[in-house]
């Protein structure tokens, strides 16, 4: 690997992000605001901008994948959002703040890399539920399982989608993957106690391409089950955001050589 590789990277947002304006990272806006001209939309050639609200970032992803993707070739491309960024590993214990951000985000190729074509956020754990969430939005998980308000090795990934965003929604879904993913996912989401999260990644152009041509389809197939008029509030509304969060975390460990990177969450509130 050639370290001076270009590193392209996207921070998809949905509010304007002045301070980023003259950085390095290609700013691409979703949503209703009225962005720049130097902000990449994603509402015109071929787009799901109408779906923004249920596919957040994904909007742009989609549009990237149609639209810009094969014109990338031998770069290694990123994604990163308006509060979660990639970081420079040997800074990363380092308080960001609007002073040194700009050396503290990761712009550059690492020699870490060099084995590696994908690069996937550091994991988060997700079996600290508290109690009476378990209780409240779980109960007929508890019925089926009892350890699972005790024991903590028990507390899955499958567990906390259900919690958080439909009771057996994940489920569903799974069972629309194609074959060769549905049973390895459903063995994924039940052993799992933690997920790299944030559909947050950095890899080569053809490693994208199969990714987004698994993943847009295996959502259409969702929209069947789950719709649109249906999904409110925030934990639902963004289902398709949700399982592409925790479908990403499986595909590129099974499909690609990734290696786990540090990221941080950031938010500078210049207007």
């Amino acid at each position: 690997m050639n370290i001076d590789e270009k590193l392209e990277i996207y921070c998809v947002t949905n509010k304007r992000i002045k301070y980023l304006e003259n950085f390095e990272y290609k700013l691409a806006a979703v949503g209703l605001e009225k962005f720049p001209n130097n902000y990449m939309k994603s509402d015109y050639n071929e787009n799901i901008f109408h779906k923004e609200q249920y596919y957040s970032e994904l909007t742009f992803h989609y549009w990237f994948w149609k639209n810009k993707l094969k014109k990338n070739k031998n770069k290694w491309i990123g994604f990163c959002q308006r509060r979660r960024f990639w970081i420079n590993k040997e800074l990363q214990n380092q308080q960001i703040t609007k002073k040194n951000f700009n050396k503290i985000f990761l712009t550059k190729v690492q020699k870490e890399w060099k084995n590696y074509d994908s690069i996937i956020c550091k994991p988060i754990n997700v079996n600290n539920l508290k109690k009476m969430k378990i209780i409240k939005k779980g109960f007929s998980n508890i019925l089926k399982n009892p350890s699972i308000f005790f024991d903590i090795d028990k507390q899955n990934i499958k567990l906390h989608f259900d919690l958080h965003h439909g009771n057996g929604n994940l489920e569903k879904a799974i069972n629309l993957l194609d074959k060769k993913d549905k049973y390895d996912f459903h063995e994924y989401v039940i052993s799992k106690t933690y997920y790299n999260p944030h559909i947050m990644f950095i890899s080569k152009p053809e490693i994208i391409e199969k990714w987004f041509s698994t993943l847009f389809p295996w959502l259409k197939r969702c929209e069947k089950i789950f719709g649109f008029q249906n999904l409110k509030g925030y934990e639902t509304t963004r289902i398709y955001a949700y399982l592409a969060e925790r479908y990403l975390s499986f595909w590129f460990k099974k499909y690609s050589h990734a290696l786990e990177w540090p990221w941080s969450i950031y938010e500078n509130n210049e207007k």
